[in-house]
């Protein structure tokens, strides 16, 4: 059993920031990737940003120079600091994690979500 809880959405206006943070727990043995994906109605849902276990980092375009990731391994804790933000930034926001539950074994959990909306 693994869990992915979110927090941190919410309301905004343009050029505002928020800080999103995904707490892992459960069954852990260690966590691989982790990252942040966000999704519209009526769209499929898109690639934010990536961070590794040693902490490299990948952005989509969209969003580099504005929104940061970050990991905090001893509390299987990833964040997304989001900065400058811009009403196209509005979706759903989803936290994904590989996690290994043993050695061997390694599955991908998805969050439930926190929407972010930002009014222009």
């Amino acid at each position: 059993q693994v869990q992915l809880v979110e927090s941190g959405g919410g309301l905004v206006q343009a050029g505002g920031s928020l800080r999103l943070s995904c707490a892992a727990s459960g069954s852990i043995f260690s966590i691989d990737d982790m990252g942040w994906y966000r999704q519209v109605p009526g769209k499929q849902r898109e690639f934010v940003a990536t961070i590794t276990a040693g902490g490299s980092t990948n952005y989509a375009d969209s969003v580099k120079g504005r929104f940061t990731i970050s990991r905090d391994n001893a509390k299987n804790t990833v964040y997304l600091q989001m900065n400058s933000l811009k009403p196209e930034d509005t979706a759903v926001y989803y936290c994904n994690a590989e996690v290994r539950i043993l050695l061997y074994r390694k599955n991908n959990y998805w969050g439930q979500g926190t929407q972010v909306t930002v009014s222009s």
